[in-house]
Parts: C-alpha cells; sequence; structure tokens
C-alpha cells in the first residue's frame, strides 16, 4: 500500500529528501551537501549534475528506509527560487554551471534596463524589481556568454529552467519541461496573476532577449507533473506537486488567508504574506509574487528579501573561526551584557529588500578595543533580527501590517536570536515545534492533488509550537536600532 508522500527539498547549501506519512510526520530523512563556487566576486554558482547526483542519492537513501518505492504514493518537489540552469534538450546537460539566487554578475545589465526606464514597467507586468537575483538576467548572461546559445536558443535546442524544473526533466527523462507558479514569477518572465491571467510575458522575454522555445510549461503547485521513472527507484512514481521554498513555507505554515505571514530563516530569510487575490503592488520596493496554486485555493503574496542570514553563521564559523558549531553562537551573545556597540551589515551579497543594492558590501562598525569574538557573533546574530525589523515597516507602509511572526527554518532553534527578534520587531514570534515547513508544504500540497485532503484541512489543523513575547523597552529597542541605522547607511552605495 502507499502510505507515504516523498519530498525532494533542493536547498542552496544542501539537498535534502523526506518521506512522510498520511498524518505528515516524519518517517525517513537523508541529506547531502551540494558545493557552492565564488568564481569571482558577487558570482555564486554550483554544479548542476551535482545537484541531481545528490538529490538521487537521498532519495534512493530515504525509499529504502521507508520500505521502497511501492511504499511511496507521490513526489513533491520544493526549490532554491531563481537559481538558473540551461540544458540541451538532446543530452539534459547544463551549458553552464546553475547561476546561484545570491549571484550579482548581472548588475550592470538590470542598471542599464533601470536607466532606460524599463523598472516601472517591469513592476507592474511581474511584481518584481530589476535586480540580478532573479532569473530572467541569467539566463540573458548564459546566452551571451556561451558560444552559440542565443541562436540553439531560438532553434528550440535549449531548455531553461529553476532547479525544480531541471530535476523534474531529469526524474521523467527528459519527457516533462514544466513548472508551477510560484517558480514562474520569480523569474521576471512571468506576468504576475492568478488562473488566465497569469501567464509568460512576451514584452520580458522580448526585454531580456530570452526565447519564449526555452520556457517550461507553468502548471498549478499540486498538478500532475508526470512520473518519475522507474529505472531511478525501482518503481514509476508520480510527482504532483511544486513549489518554490518560500511558498512551500507559506503553505507548510498554513498561512493559506489573507493577511496570514511566515518568514524563513535559512540562507536567506523570505517573509511573505498571503494577499489572496488582491494583486499587490509595493511603493516600499517588496516584490509581488504568486504564493500557490492548489486545488481550490490560488493566492498571490507580497515578499521582502534578506540575503544573507544563515550564511552570516556559516562565514563566522567556517571562515573566521570563532564558533564551532553554529549552535554556539546562542552561547556566544548570551555571554555578554550588550552588544558593545558592535554592528554587522552582511551584505556580503549586496543588500535585498526594501534596499535592493547589488552593489552595497558588508562592514563590521563600531569596533573597539573591548571587542571580542563574542561581540562579533552576536552582531552577526542581530543583523538578521535588524533586516527582518526593516522588511516589517516595508510592509506596514505597503498596508499590509503583520501582527505575529510566524518562524521556520534552520536558524529558529537559537532561542537567543529567537528573543531577540520579538524585542526588536515588537512581535511576538511563533515557533513551530515541527521545523522542516519547506518540505512540509511541498508534502501537504502533493497530498491535496492525490485526495489525501482538503486545503481547509490544511489550514484548520493545530501547529504546536513555542511562543517568544518582547520584553525589552521601546527606549533601549530605539538605540539598538538607530545604531543600525547608522552603520546601515555606511553599507549602502
Amino acid at each position: 500500500m502507499s502510505d507515504f508522500i516523498l519530498v525532494i527539498d533542493e536547498g542552496t547549501t544542501s539537498t535534502r529528501a523526506i518521506v512522510y506519512d498520511r498524518d505528515f510526520r516524519e518517517v525517513a530523512l537523508a541529506q547531502e551537501e551540494v558545493a557552492l563556487a565564488y568564481p569571482r566576486d558577487g558570482w555564486v554558482e554550483q554544479d548542476g549534475e551535482e545537484i541531481w547526483t545528490r538529490t538521487l542519492s537521498v532519495c534512493r537513501a530515504v525509499i529504502a528506509k521507508a520500505g521502497g518505492a511501492a511504499r511511496i504514493a507521490a513526489i513533491g518537489i520544493t526549490n532554491q527560487r531563481e537559481t538558473t540552469l540551461v540544458w540541451d534538450r538532446k543530452t539534459g546537460k547544463p551549458l553552464a554551471p546553475a547561476i546561484i539566487w545570491q549571484d550579482r554578475r548581472t548588475a550592470a545589465f538590470c542598471e542599464s534596463l533601470k536607466a532606460k526606464g524599463y523598472e516601472s514597467d517591469v513592476q507592474a507586468e511581474t511584481g518584481l524589481l530589476l535586480d540580478p537575483y532573479f532569473s530572467g538576467t541569467k539566463i540573458n548572461w548564459v546566452l551571451n556568454n556561451v558560444p552559440g546559445a542565443q541562436a540553439r536558443a531560438e532553434a528550440g535546442e535549449l531548455a531553461f529552467g529553476t532547479v525544480d524544473s531541471f530535476l523534474l526533466w531529469r526524474l521523467t527523462g527528459g519527457t516533462v519541461h514544466a513548472t508551477d507558479v510560484t517558480n514562474a514569477s520569480r523569474t521576471l518572465l512571468y506576468r504576475l496573476g492568478i488562473g488566465g491571467e497569469g501567464g509568460w510575458s512576451a514584452a520580458m522575454g522580448e526585454m531580456l532577449g530570452v526565447p519564449a522555445a526555452m520556457l517550461p510549461e507553468v502548471k498549478p503547485s499540486a498538478a500532475d507533473f508526470g512520473t518519475a521513472g522507474a529505472a531511478l527507484f525501482g518503481a514509476a512514481i508520480p510527482v504532483a506537486s511544486i513549489l518554490g521554498d518560500q511558498q512551500s513555507a507559506l503553505v507548510g505554515q498554513g498561512c493559506l488567508a489573507p493577511g496570514q505571514a511566515k518568514i524563513t530563516f535559512g540562507t536567506g530569510a523570505f517573509l511573505v504574506a498571503n494577499t489572496g487575490a488582491a494583486r499587490p503592488f509595493s511603493e516600499n520596493r517588496l516584490l509581488g509574487t504568486m504564493g500557490y496554486a492548489l486545488p481550490g485555493a490560488d493566492a498571490m503574496a507580497l515578499e521582502g528579501s534578506i540575503f544573507n542570514a544563515g550564511t552570516v553563521i556559516k562565514w563566522l564559523r567556517d571562515d573566521l573561526g570563532l564558533i564551532q558549531r553554529a549552535d554556539e553562537s546562542a552561547a556566544a551573545a548570551a555571554s555578554l551584557k550588550d552588544n558593545g556597540g558592535v554592528y554587522m551589515v552582511p551584505a556580503l551579497t549586496g543588500l535585498g529588500a526594501p534596499h535592493w543594492d547589488a552593489e552595497a558590501r558588508g562592514l563590521i562598525a563600531g569596533l573597539t578595543r573591548a571587542a571580542t569574538g563574542a561581540h562579533l557573533v552576536r552582531a552577526g546574530l542581530e543583523s538578521v533580527a535588524y533586516q527582518t525589523h526593516d522588511l516589517l515597516a516595508a510592509f506596514a507602509g505597503d498596508g499590509a501590517p503583520i501582527g505575529e511572526l510566524r518562524v521556520d527554518g534552520g536558524m529558529v532553534g537559537n532561542d537567543w536570536l529567537m528573543q531577540f527578534l520579538a524585542n526588536v520587531c515588537a512581535l511576538p514570534v511563533l515557533r513551530p515545534d515541527y521545523r522542516e515547513m519547506t518540505a512540509l508544504g511541498a508534502a501537504a500540497a502533493a497530498a491535496m492533488q492525490i485526495g489525501w485532503l482538503s486545503a481547509a484541512d490544511w489550514a484548520a489543523r493545530e501547529v504546536p509550537g513555542k511562543r517568544f513575547e518582547p520584553d525589552m523597552s521601546a527606549d533601549a529597542r530605539a538605540a539598538l536600532l538607530k545604531g543600525w541605522q547608522t552603520a546601515l547607511g555606511r553599507a549602502l552605495t
């Protein structure tokens, strides 16, 4: 009997596979790291073949733990968004390394389009802004820097996809070239809208020099995405859901009503608020995007993106050696009575919302002889909360105030950070006991597609967890934020 759902959770630094039972309890998990490369300043790449082989490996591992492929009713996929792959339709081989969402190599191209006055038109069409973050300018770079690529793309020989689409192509033996609305809406090539209002934009394709022949079919987030071949896992398994990771976490958190919001703290941090059928338009440089398309439930969303959150702790650990394990950061921060006036602006790959400064670079301000490694660790943690505060202010400015923060992701196990977040943002922070909300959202969407439950069932479920209430004085909060704004002003170009 097919009792389980397999979720592929392909992230920026690792690929995981998780098997869930019908009650969405975790049955098996496997994870493998995927290397990142930084060949030049602002460039971030991965090997597409490594993404695939690691994914295949973790899937086989959890399927074996679950008792074989016959036990798997469906596959759901959730993925790092915006990361761009272009591959040969005949061989399935990428023409170039995967260009990661953090990559800033197309900053000059984006600036040239802004200088021509295109950004307002781009925002009106796509909900997005002109920034290297999104896939469209990355595709343009590949077509203009790989010899013969533009002509081959126009001839229909090449395929573009975000990571979900690339994995789906490989899973189905090259028979399905598709993505879902959430990933499509992050490309700069998709006309934002629900149902027939959305779709690939001819105007954006022309602006970015991307032939329509390269683009995948766009489907709902819960849909028939074809079948993973029997040769891969021992039996054919239908692929029933695809969602970009942040929208998948929105579903996982049960934010299926307008006004509900979540923030995921992973490599970056992403605050997403459900806007229902209302097409979001930001005057504070936030992003309009698709929230999800589920059976009987579609929604758009407003989003703010922080480029560096978990990467800051990874940098402090791996490159500076200030901590040996990520979970040591809480003790380091708590060992100090205050931050000593030390602030870190973690613009390691530029700054995201609401600043969108691709050329900003990180800095540490307020150093004195009294500063220690613990001060730097604490400054790194604090920077995540300060950036979240700035996002919340932008959401409020766009008429979408948020009354509580539902959190998930790798960083939320840090109790010190969660309490500091509640204090700086002056909001309650709700942390679920089960924190893999990105994978859980894809599992729920797949379950809806195969008839195990409805969207209403999912939204109504109870989620046990811990609540952090703010306990900092207004004066102390204001003083901290003043120091942050001073440091931030020095980092902005």
